[in-house]
This record gives C-alpha cells, sequence and structure tokens, in this order.
C-alpha cells in the first residue's frame, strides 16, 4: 500500500464506517421496540425464544454458501442490496404497525429477512475494511467497532425506551428505515477496492455457479480446517459463543435467585459490561499497532476467565466485586475480539475472507442456541452460578492451553511474517517514489 493510498484511505473509510454506524444504532434501537411489542402482546417466552432463533437461522445455515457467493460478487454491490433490503424490510414493518395489522409471524419472517441481510452484509463489510484500510491500521480499527458495539448495548435500551414514550412503533420503525438509508448513501459515491486473486472470476450458467459455490464453501471450510493457527481462533471463538450468551441469558437469573436483587442491580451488570466493551475498544484504538497482538490476545483471554470469576464467587452480601470483574472481563473481550478480527483479517487471502468470515459466523452462532439447550438444564440441576463459573475456567484454560503449546508460538510467527512483509512492501513504495 503506496503512501499516497495510506494518506487517503481514512476519508473513504469513515464515510461508509459513520453512515453504518448509524444503522446499526437504528437497528438496535428498533430491535428493542419489537422485543418489548412482542413481550406486551404475548407475554410468552416460547414466542421470545423463537424470534431470537428465527433471526439466527439463516445466518448459520446459509453463512458459508453466502461467504462464497460473497467473494465472487462485487462488495460495495452486496452492501448497497443488503442495506436496501433492510430499510424496505423496516418500511413494511412500519406500515403494518401503522395499520395495525401487525401479526407476530409478519415479525418472524421480516427478522428471518434482515437477518439473511445481514448474512451478506457482515462478511462484505470486513473484507471491504481489509482492501480499505492499511495493514497497520486494522487493530486500531477493530478497537473502534468494538466500542462501537458497546456503545449501541448501553445507548439502545434507553434511548428505545424514551422513544417508546414519544413515538407510535411505526415512527420507531421509519427511523429504522431512515438510518439505513444513511448507510446506503455513502455506499453510491465511495469506491471499494475490490480483490483479485484465485476464486474471484464469476462462473455461468446455473449448474456451474452451484457446483463453484458448493467447491468454494467445502474450500473456506477446508482453509479453516488446515491452518491450526486459524481452527485455534475458530474454536476459541466458537467455545466462548457457546458459554457466553447463555450465561448473559440467564443473569437476570444470577441477579433475582443468588443475589436477591431487582432490576437496578441487573442494570448495573449490563452497564458494567457494555461499559467495559467501549474502554476496551478505545484502548485498541488508542495503543493498537498490529505488534504483538497475539500475545497481548491470549493474555487477555486469561484475565478476561479470572475477572469473570468473582461474578459467580461474589457473596450474596456484596455484588459490587462481581461488578467490577465483570467490566474488567469486557474490557478484556473487546481486546481479544479486536485483535483476532484483525488478524484475520491481515492473514486471510482476501479473495478469500467472505467465505472465511461467514464460516466463522455460521460455526459461532451454531453454538449459540447449543448453549442454551445445555444451560437450561445445568443451571436447574446444578444452580444459577455453575454456568458462569464453568465459563470463567473454560476461558483461562484456553489461554493458558494456547500459552503452554507451541499456539502462541505460531500465531506470533505469521504476525511477524505478515509485518515483515508489510514493511517490505512500504520501503518498495517509498524507493519507487
Amino acid at each position: 500500500m503506496t503512501d499516497n493510498h495510506s494518506r487517503s484511505w481514512a476519508p473513504r473509510f469513515f464515510t461508509i464506517w459513520t453512515g453504518q454506524a448509524l444503522s446499526l444504532l437504528g437497528s438496535s434501537v428498533a430491535q428493542f421496540a419489537v422485543v418489548w411489542w412482542l413481550t406486551d402482546t404475548t407475554g410468552s417466552a416460547v414466542v421470545l425464544a423463537t424470534a431470537s432463533l428465527v433471526a439466527m437461522v439463516p445466518q448459520v445455515v446459509l453463512g458459508p454458501f453466502i461467504g462464497a457467493l460473497v467473494d465472487r460478487l462485487d462488495r460495495r454491490k452486496v452492501m448497497i442490496v443488503a442495506d436496501s433490503a433492510v430499510a424496505l424490510l423496516g418500511l413494511m414493518l412500519a406500515v403494518l404497525f401503522w395499520v395495525g395489522r401487525a401479526q407476530v409471524w409478519h415479525l418472524y419472517v421480516i427478522m428471518a429477512l434482515r437477518s439473511l441481510g445481514g448474512a451478506f452484509h457482515w462478511p462484505a463489510m470486513q473484507a471491504s475494511t481489509t482492501q480499505l484500510v492499511p495493514s497497520e491500521q486494522l487493530p486500531r480499527i477493530s478497537g473502534l467497532n468494538q466500542a462501537l458495539q458497546g456503545a449501541s448495548q448501553i445507548m439502545a435500551p434507553p434511548l428505545g425506551a424514551l422513544l417508546l414514550a414519544l413515538l407510535p412503533l411505526h415512527g420507531m420503525m421509519g427511523l429504522d428505515v431512515v438510518t439505513a438509508i444513511m448507510a446506503v448513501l455513502p455506499l453510491l459515491f465511495v469506491q471499494i477496492p475490490q480483490p483479485h486473486g484465485e476464486g474471484t472470476d464469476a462462473p455461468t450458467g446455473a449448474s456451474s455457479i452451484w457446483h463453484t459455490l458448493w467447491a468454494d464453501t467445502r474450500e473456506g471450510l477446508g482453509y479453516i480446517w488446515n491452518w491450526r493457527a486459524l481452527r485455534y481462533l475458530v474454536g476459541t471463538a466458537a467455545i466462548l459463543n457457546l458459554l457466553y450468551a447463555p450465561a448473559f441469558t440467564l443473569m437476570p437469573l444470577l441477579v433475582t435467585r443468588y443475589f436477591e436483587r431487582g432490576a437496578l442491580e441487573l442494570g448495573y451488570l449490563q452497564a458494567a459490561w457494555g461499559g467495559g466493551i467501549v474502554v476496551g475498544g478505545l484502548l485498541l484504538l488508542a495503543l493498537g499497532d498490529g505488534k504483538h497482538g497475539m500475545r497481548t490476545a491470549v493474555y487477555a483471554l486469561v484475565c478476561q476467565g479470572m475477572m469473570l470469576f468473582l461474578l459467580p464467587s461474589s457473596p450474596r452480601s456484596a455484588m459490587w466485586p462481581g461488578v467490577v470483574g465483570l467490566f474488567i472481563a469486557a474490557v478484556m473481550n473487546a481486546i481479544v475480539n479486536g485483535l483476532l478480527m484483525s488478524f484475520m483479517q491481515r492473514q486471510v487471502a482476501p479473495s478469500k475472507q467472505g467465505r472465511v468470515f461467514t464460516a466463522l459466523s455460521s460455526f459461532c452462532g451454531a453454538m449459540m442456541p447449543l448453549g442454551m439447550a445445555l444451560a437450561g438444564p445445568v443451571a436447574e440441576l446444578l444452580g444459577i452460578r455453575v454456568w458462569f463459573i464453568a465459563a470463567s475456567i473454560m476461558t483461562v484454560v484456553l489461554g493458558l492451553w494456547a500459552i503452554g503449546s507451541s499456539m502462541l508460538k505460531e500465531l506470533e510467527q505469521s504476525e511477524r511474517k505478515q509485518l515483515k512483509s508489510r514493511d517490505d512492501r512500504a520501503l518498495v513504495a517509498a524507493n519507487a517514489e
């Protein structure tokens, strides 16, 4: 990447990123409103669980095939179509609420279709980031994205509650439409470089397309399986999803059954996690330069597990150590996630990133319902705290295993190779000028 490109990347990237950030906030607020409507209308836990399931299935089942398709398409156009589809679906939902015809099955269908749009959008955005952002800036951008996710978690519930008091439901959906359009507009004017390499030439004919996509999907899964370091990263992310998703689902029960507290204390824990994600993302934004990233990530993973242990081990009479521990665990979680994502963005070939990222998303997403299925019986049989203790111990074990085995050395070797390649390219570019 030339110096000229390095100087010009920021306006293009942040023009797109700002639109995507506004769309994320709009979607988070709309999701809050939809969950409130389902809760208020049905009062059914089954309905809420089904809503979560239908929003998850398209990405889990179709993700790897979609990733292979994204690798063969213009990623800018993929994001335009995906964000436009989200806007159209939001408009349909707004109309249904406006005329008073919204039913539960309507929301199921729309949530499934929005999830399908997200399955196209997410790998296209991640792969586009790799093409727009200099490799040395990717850890900082990952930190920025982590901070955005944390800020959205903190802001969406109170903002959603405030807007519900001021606006009708169709007005809330209308805001979601507006923010989705704001994500589309920058993409109409900003060009995104497309990768060149094996697998980027578009096939012709329906049979050829299907055969090629199936081959690309298998190649993406094989790419992960055959690279031990990448296999560790994907496996770690999947196990953490298996453990942490149910933990947050069970957190209200931990507050009410073990600590014998109420909604205010639950809010403290949720704010601690969201605030920690923001702080961790900002730390990575300020300090992340890509050097020693994997060592930092592995040690942060160990620290995350140790701090999480403070939550279930806090005495009933004093919840504050658990709040502090959860906050620090969230800081570490943001650093781990940001560094792992930037590592994969730099290490995986740009022409294969769509299929690799969607394979990651599908595999990790599949762990969530499995974790939910396991957590309920475990919590009822052994107590609520047991799941949190198991999650913290397993997190520490994953980190210590990487440190004690040759895995950390392998990750650092790949990291050093990439950094040397980056420096060599920069030197060549400087000499050319």
